[in-house]
């Protein structure tokens, strides 16, 4: 039976997360079905531990108990990130160009806007990640450990396979292990399993036919902590072998493309494909017509750099920056800019329940007798129970004394003394405390698993009186505990004996737990936070749907769903979709609200086939288990408490474990792309009618309609004008639902909105050749042009930020007026300044400014009518 290989095998891609679990499940099924001898033959190590020679061979064959997870940006990776955007590249390309045709201008006005955007964003993901890398905690730093008979604190990392270690209440479990020895020690598993409850640990369990290790009892896991007793264990594997390792395996593979990525990466490539179009046109036509090919080709590349949005990476990121900032205000860590658009953008919610829906604590809910009736009683003598034994107070204890407390019960039973205990242990399931009561008689106090504590009862107490069991009532109380545990309860019995003067004495052991009356019944639950409801609430106000993902149970998850007021439209189990192929599961999960009983596979394959569903997925999770859902996400949410490999995975931290956070953060998500998407339009739109009035102007003109010195000035003054609109407000009625990226709608609006420009453009042309003879002025056609171009894109952006009338119904922010005004002026200015020559202008006639007047009314006019069909039209089919 030699199975003791800790490596990982390389496999395809595909198989090889299957596969990984599979090898580490394999093992550890194994290892269970060993005896202690055999272990220690298996593992080559005996009871007294290791040698320090032995623990060195084996880490120099292992490596160290280390897991890798995501790994540290450097700065050179983290600048090819900024870099390697289409758009970036695109413009680097043209500036490139530019440089080498000797258009130093554009050359530097391209340089200066990619630098802008790659340096802000560096700068700030720099700090968002710098931020979260102080969040990491480590909850121990080191294990006790056997060697050579002599126990030592070692560091996790030292351990290795075959090591002899010694848990106690507090500690983590330093590596996947087999239980050699127990004593009342139970382990939190819920950053694994997503259960609330600790598990108890015991040497041997009997074992179930196609049970997971995760369920076997006499196995413990690193990343979970022992929350009371003691134990030894076997060390069978460490580091990336370990099952946590299995999981942190798929944290260095690279994060899948989210919405905001496809749909930036989906515009640039349309603007590269009119870019395509549209140039060749131009140089071709301006080519063939003015026979000089030399400016036809410096035109032609003018028409490129204006046809591009150059300042977009400044614009998304400043943007970006802004609600990273307005966020961190809220106690809200962004490690990836991005993660700002996509939680605007997400339409379906999956959270674990576990700490993020519930409180991630057990809280005493019912008190109550042997009918259900709600007895204080019961509650005073369960604080005798747990406030007097002398043992690690466990969840149960905790919640008890918490509860007692907070109803100001402990002054109830003032004056009992504590006489001796019969501590728990795992055959009995119960702990028994005797105390002297202020009569002076010796009241035995005991509590414990249900069915063990019946065992020791001969009675029950009804309204206060003593009466014989009987097994018809028996049977009710049964059904009466199997409903509270479909609601997600966990239930304990209550009993209790007064001891006759005969029977007291100094010591007691198990064997006076007998003839004992039940009392009643303590029901515990992992309660929903008081803010989920709320939040749930929101969220669905914003067209947000909820789903929770758990590795807990389905009866107590429908019962905390139905608490915060999540209505359940089906549910489905984890075995329910492994017999699912990724198609039929991305039919199921539309109508799915509860899915339980899941592995970290599970939630990751529902995450993907959701964003398969054409839907913009977000995810949270604070444990080891949410770790490859985190990742698959279109944003990944964790909080400030989660485990360091959840926190890693995470693309947002919540340094307050509030969903109402998320509420804001969707908010803010999407007034965040609202002003990204205004610029777009803005720009595009603009640009692409310029460019459409240039290829017309370009066949009847003698000359060309713009200078590219003009080109890049018109564009970079229009540019400075949008400057601000990070600062600008969003009408209310974007923010009500998801907003994402929607090419289609996108490339509607600049083929119907763009053109528009152009009749004015035209209308321009008549009145520079009719009216101010500049047939024979190129330089007066050139400045007319330039100034109501600049003119009409600077007025346009009003009319396109907003769906409403632009100034009336909806003002953009002052510095975006201020900006704006600025520009124009500044452009008005131009033709009579001592930059005019160099520049080619030529001071205006005083009667062109009347008419330009009266060409910005009917534009903004046409425009705002065409605006408001085409969002009847189109955009309410998106």
């Amino acid at each position: 039976m030699a199975f003791r290989d800790f490596s990982v095998v390389p496999t395809q891609p595909g198989q090889k997360n299957k596969l990984v679990h599979e090898q580490v499940f394999a093992r550890l099924n194994q290892a269970v079905l060993l005896n202690e001898k055999e272990l220690f033959s298996e593992y080559k190590t005996r009871a007294d531990g290791l040698t320090v020679q032995e623990v060195e061979i084996l880490r120099e064959e292992y490596g160290k108990n280390h897991i890798v997870t995501e790994q540290h940006i450097t700065f050179i990776k983290r600048l090819w990130e900024n870099v390697r955007n289409p758009l970036v590249i695109l413009l680097v390309v043209l500036g490139l160009v530019s440089y080498f045709t000797g258009d130093l201008r554009a050359a530097s006005v391209i340089a200066v806007m990619v630098l802008l955007g790659i340096v802000l964003r560096f700068v700030q993901e720099s700090r968002a990640d710098q931020a979260a890398e102080k969040l990491q905690e480590m909850v121990s730093t080191t294990a006790t450990v056997l060697r050579e008979g002599q126990l030592s604190e070692v560091t996790l990392e030292e351990i290795v396979p075959g090591d002899i270690v010694h848990l106690s209440a507090g500690d983590m479990v330093p590596a996947d292990v087999r239980i050699l020895s127990a004593k009342d020690l139970f382990v939190n598993q819920a950053t694994l399993t997503g259960e609330s409850y600790p598990v108890e640990k015991q040497v041997v369990v009997p074992i179930k036919e196609g049970q997971s290790p995760l369920e076997i009892n006499s196995l413990a896991f690193l990343g979970t902590n022992v929350e009371s007793g003691s134990g030894r264990a076997l060390v069978l594997a460490t580091g990336q072998s370990t099952y946590f390792g299995s999981l942190a395996n798929r944290m260095t593979k690279e994060r899948p493309q989210t919405s905001f990525d496809i749909g930036i990466n989906q515009f640039t490539w349309l603007m590269i494909s009119l870019m395509g179009i549209l140039v060749p046109l131009v140089f071709l036509i301006n080519g063939f017509g003015k026979h000089d090919w030399l400016e036809a080709l410096l035109f032609a590349l003018a028409v490129a750099v204006g046809l591009t949005p150059e300042m977009l990476p400044m614009i998304v990121t400043v943007n970006l920056s802004k609600g990273a900032i307005t966020m961190a205000s809220k106690k809200v860590v962004v490690k990836r800019l991005n993660a700002i658009q996509n939680l605007g953008a997400m339409d379906v919610l999956c959270t674990d329940k576990t700490g993020t829906i519930t409180q991630g604590k057990i809280v005493l809910e019912k008190h109550m007798d042997v009918s259900g009736v709600e007895n204080d009683e019961i509650l005073d003598l369960a604080y005798l129970n747990s406030f007097h034994q002398t043992g690690l107070k466990n969840l149960t204890d905790v919640a008890i004394l918490d509860h007692a407390t907070m109803r100001g019960r402990q002054e109830k039973v003032t004056g009992f003394t504590k006489v001796d205990e019969v501590p728990f242990d795992f055959h009995r399931k119960r702990m028994s405390v005797v105390v002297q009561t202020p009569k002076g008689e010796h009241l035995l106090i005991t509590k414990g698993a249900v069915e063990e504590t019946l065992d020791i009862c001969a009675n029950v107490e009804v309204k206060g009186e003593v009466l014989p069991r009987e097994a018809k009532y028996d049977a009710k109380r049964q059904v009466m505990i199997e409903g509270l545990n479909r609601q997600g309860y966990r239930v304990i019995g209550l009993a209790y004996k007064v001891l006759s003067e005969a029977e007291c004495k100094d010591g007691y052991n198990l064997q006076d737990e007998v003839n004992m009356t039940l009392k009643g019944f303590l029901a515990f639950l992992d309660p929903p936070k008081e803010s989920a409801a709320e939040a749930i609430a929101k969220l669905h106000q914003y067209k947000v749907d909820v789903k929770i993902l758990t590795g807990d149970n389905d009866l107590v998850s429908e019962s905390i769903c139905q608490q915060v007021g999540l209505s359940i439209d089906h549910v489905m189990l984890g075995p329910a979709i492994d017999a699912l192929t990724d198609e039929q599961l991305s039919k199921e999960v539309e109508n799915v609200t509860i899915f339980a009983r899941l592995s970290p596979d599970h939630k990751e394959r529902i995450i993907l086939a959701l964003k398969r569903g054409g839907h913009v997925v977000g995810f949270m999770g604070d444990g080891i288990n949410d770790a490859p859902a985190l990742r698959a996400a279109d944003v990944g949410i964790s909080v400030n408490t989660a485990v360091d490999i959840a926190k890693e995975s995470s693309e947002i931290i919540l340094l307050e474990n509030s969903l109402l956070v998320l509420e804001e953060g969707v908010i803010e998500g999407r007034r965040v792309f609202g002003n990204i998407i205004k610029y777009i339009k803005m720009a595009a739109s603009s640009s692409f009618g310029n460019m459409f009035s240039m290829l017309g102007a370009s066949i009847f003109l003698p000359f060309v309609p713009m200078l590219p010195i003009q080109i890049l000035v018109n564009n970079l003054l229009y540019d400075i004008s949008q400057i601000a609109i990070p600062s600008d407000t969003v009408d209310a009625e974007w923010i009500e639902r998801p907003r994402k990226w929607a090419i289609g709608e996108l490339r509607k609006f600049i083929v119907f909105i763009g053109p528009i420009s152009s009749i004015f453009d035209y209308a321009t042309f008549f009145v520079m050749i009719y009216v101010f003879n500049a047939w024979a002025n190129p330089t007066l056609f050139h400045t007319g042009w330039f100034i109501e171009s600049l003119f009409t894109q600077t007025l346009i952006i009003h009319v396109i930020r907003t769906n409403k009338i632009p100034f009336i119904q909806s003002r953009a922010s002052l510095p975006l007026m201020l900006t704006s005004l600025g520009v124009l002026l500044f452009g008005a200015f131009l033709p009579y300044s001592p930059l005019a020559t160099t520049l080619g202008l030529t001071p205006l006639p005083f009667g062109y400014w009347g008419i330009l007047l009266a060409i910005l009314v009917g534009y903004a006019v046409l425009t705002q009518v065409v605006k408001i069909w085409f969002n009847r039209r189109f955009a309410a089919q998106s």
